[in-house]
């Protein structure tokens, strides 16, 4: 079954091309193209796509908007966002996690690498491009959200899945987890599947998050 994707960007030129190159493949599809926020939200709603190829800077409304929208609408619970811009960590990138998107490319990504993060975001992790994830995390610690509040459940995790938590905000794939813990791939792709389902993450975008907005990693920690 080909992953169903949806192109938001409001350059037509732009939403050709990269039609163009997501039909190319042979697992994925295009089901919509979208000039703003708005319509990207209709089409979310209308098609249900495994992925939203979203541009930041739209009129009307923008990707940033649309993806809280999305991210926050239950019965779009399967609807993954990659976020794309032509701006490198900014303002932008910080807004886009909070904003509940799964993944942040640059416009300029080679052809294969988009088609690759399409195909990580539609699986449930979390995508960054190559570089962001570290500086990213730096940003969030020097900017903590003071509304955010310490989910209750993370009270509710084992020491190991605390511990989990803290590499998998320090950047680390699972294979890096298996690696770091002497344990098997499965075994550390369980352990982060157990901490998505008892905090309620979409996505391990989402877990870096409340660890450092829960106060479970400080500024500097490593």
């Amino acid at each position: 079954m080909s992953i169903r994707v949806v192109v938001a960007d409001d350059q037509v030129l732009v939403r050709a091309g990269f039609r163009l190159l997501v039909d190319s493949a042979p697992d994925l599809e295009v089901v919509g193209e979208a000039a703003n926020g708005a319509q990207a939200l209709e089409l979310a709603r209308r098609e249900r796509p495994d992925v939203v190829l979203m541009d930041i800077r739209m009129p009307t409304m923008d990707g940033l908007e649309a993806t809280r929208r999305i991210t926050g609408d239950a019965t779009l619970a399967g609807v993954r966002v990659l976020m794309l811009t032509t701006f490198d960590l900014d303002e932008y990138v910080y807004q886009a996690l909070r904003a509940g998107g799964s993944g942040f490319l640059l416009k300029d990504t080679p052809p294969a690498d988009l088609l690759a993060a399409i195909r990580v975001v539609a699986a449930g992790d979390a995508l960054l491009a190559p570089g962001v994830t570290r500086r990213l995390i730096a940003e969030f610690a020097r900017r903590p959200d003071p509304a955010q509040a310490a989910p209750a459940a993370l009270a509710a995790l084992t020491d190991r899945e605390r511990e989990v938590l803290v590499l998998v905000a320090h950047g680390l794939s699972n294979a890096e987890l298996a690696e770091r813990l002497v344990v098997s791939a499965a075994t550390s792709k369980t352990y982060v599947s157990r901490l998505l389902a008892k905090l309620g993450a979409r996505d391990r975008a989402q877990l870096v998050a409340i660890a450092y907005e829960s106060g479970l990693i400080t500024p500097g920690a490593r």
